[in-house]
């Protein structure tokens, strides 16, 4: 019978600053992530939604699962339709958005005043980077994050992403979540905690 589910995000085997704990490339990473689950078999498994799944063979075309470790990954869509997502939540989200959209417009203004000064190409770079920074960081900003969020609902799992929005909503809705530092210390625990 399987103890834990470990609902894992793309953002584990693409972001640099986490996928090295597993291996130097985000191929690396993810096979090596699986074999490492693997040995506690039975005790963990690996959830990803069948829309990151698809993600990760889009950014990682040699993405392979190793034979060992078939038996731990699951790819599983969220049942969208038999999950509810508490109002309180949808209030937050709402509220977020509108002051990400008041600072979105703040950083467009600044770099029209910029553009005015004749520099286009720095008030666009200016623009790219801060739009991205007021209106996406930290928050829940596609359907993949969002049905991370619903499987790990829906499963009692544990929430492994290096997404600040995704870690964010899930510590709202009490889910369980992994520092992405610890991740694979934590993987090693259960090792030792189940073998013990």
């Amino acid at each position: 019978m399987e103890k834990e589910r470990l609902v894992c995000d793309t953002s584990i085997f693409t972001n640099p600053n986490v996928y090295t704990q597993f291996g130097d490339s985000p191929s690396a990473a993810f096979k090596n992530f699986l074999l490492i689950v693997s040995e506690v078999e039975g005790e963990v498994s690996v959830y990803i939604p069948t829309s990151i799944y698809e993600e990760l063979k889009r950014m990682i075309p040699d993405l392979r699962i190793p034979p060992k470790a078939r038996s731990v990954l699951k790819i599983k869509s969220p049942k969208k339709y038999e999950l509810y997502i508490p109002a309180f939540l949808m209030y937050e989200f709402i509220e977020d958005l509108r002051a990400r959209i008041n600072k979105g417009l703040r950083v467009a203004e600044e770099a029209v005043k910029t553009a005015i000064q004749k520099k286009p190409e720095e008030a666009i770079k200016f623009l790219r980077r801060r739009y991205r920074e007021v209106l996406r960081e930290g928050i829940v900003d596609s359907k993949e994050d969002l049905e991370l969020i619903l499987l790990a609902l829906e499963l009692d799992g544990i929430v492994v992403s290096a997404d600040q929005g995704v870690l964010k909503m899930a510590d709202k809705l009490g889910l369980r979540f992994l520092d992405p530092k610890e991740i694979r210390d934590t993987i090693e625990g259960f090792k030792s905690w189940y073998s013990a």
